[in-house]
């Protein structure tokens, strides 16, 4: 995650729209709103960047000072304590971990370091190096006591990655709403959350990038009041003798994905719920996958494979062509 700076308010175009682009969260983010009035408009930015800087700055396993790294840095030493904000998204963890039968697990930290696909180019880690991560992970040895925690083996770590970006787009959304803001698209690292409409329709068209083909679209989605969240292997990859291995992870084996799945489109009723099933249908599968969103209420999903591509009936219903 990097520090959170934007641009100013710009004014709003023939639509009514105002676009602010940023980074955060380790990535290109975009809010796009209609807002009447330029003070309004900048304290609507003024509240969701500070939100996000705070979110950040106290939840980010790259800042040394946050309360994610004072728990990994006590890990096999020591208890540490912890507020309410910390215990709710602790809570969270917990109920997307067993949602998900542990494929969302906020302890994969040692995995992670052992696959960074930032500089793993010319060899792949040997088996022992993952089967000592594998020792390190799983969130049934986090321990925890009303307002303090403990990883009880040193290496162990937490990282919210799974979640925090969807987390954060609702509660952006949450700020948005709460300043009157009735149309806006919410998009921190393309996961997003579309509020009413883009001011020439009664919605948003949100693309669906190729995961076969980066940079491209293959269609879109027509989207107002829900989430969207995609997971894929076509940008944060690396390549070893021919074979592709992605950043996403299965915990069950310690591999990186390996299933046939080059990409999977989420909608949802929130981002967060988006993330998750976007995530969990790309760990299982193309047939588990698709099952597993037949469970969720309200939620669609498009996958694609190296052959083609398989969508439930509502996602289908939404696609529009693409911009």
């Amino acid at each position: 995650m990097t520090s959170t700076t934007a641009t100013f308010v710009p004014q709003a175009d023939a639509r009514g729209i105002r676009r602010v682009e940023f980074r955060a969260l380790g990535t290109h983010c975009v809010i796009q709103f209609r807002h009447e009035g330029d003070d309004a408009a900048r304290d609507f930015i003024a509240a969701a960047l500070g939100w996000l800087s705070a979110f950040e700055a106290k939840f980010s396993r790259f800042r040394p000072d946050s309360v994610i790294s004072r728990i990994n840095a006590a890990a096999g030493r020591e208890w540490v304590p912890v507020d309410a904000e910390t215990e709710h998204l602790l809570d969270l963890a917990a109920d997307l971990h067993r949602l998900t039968d542990g494929i969302l697990d906020p302890t994969m930290l040692p995995l992670l370091r052992v696959w960074d696909w930032k500089t793993l180019h010319e060899k792949l880690p040997d088996k022992a190096e993952i089967k000592a991560a594998r020792a390190l992970t799983g969130f049934g040895k986090f321990q925890r006591k009303p307002g303090r925690v403990f990883l009880p083996q040193a290496g162990m770590g937490l990282d919210f990655g799974g979640f925090g970006k969807e987390f954060a787009v609702d509660q952006l959304v949450r700020i948005a709403r709460g300043h009157g803001i009735r149309d806006a698209l919410i998009d921190l690292g393309r996961d997003l959350y579309a509020i009413g409409g883009n001011g020439q329709h009664p919605f948003w068209h949100v693309g669906l990038e190729d995961a076969r083909s980066p940079g491209t679209c293959w269609g879109g989605l027509a989207v107002s009041d829900f989430g969207v969240a995609v997971s894929g292997d076509g940008l944060r990859r690396f390549e070893y003798n021919g074979v592709r291995y992605g950043h996403i992870l299965d915990p069950r084996s310690g591999w990186p994905v390996a299933n046939g799945l080059r990409g999977v489109s989420v909608l949802a009723p929130t981002c967060l719920q988006a993330g998750i099933y976007s995530t969990s249908i790309f760990v299982l599968g193309l047939r588990d996958g698709l099952r597993f969103a037949a469970c969720g209420r309200d939620v669609e999903a498009s996958v694609q494979t190296d052959t083609g591509a398989e969508a439930t009936p509502g996602f289908i219903r939404r696609q529009v062509q693409a911009a």
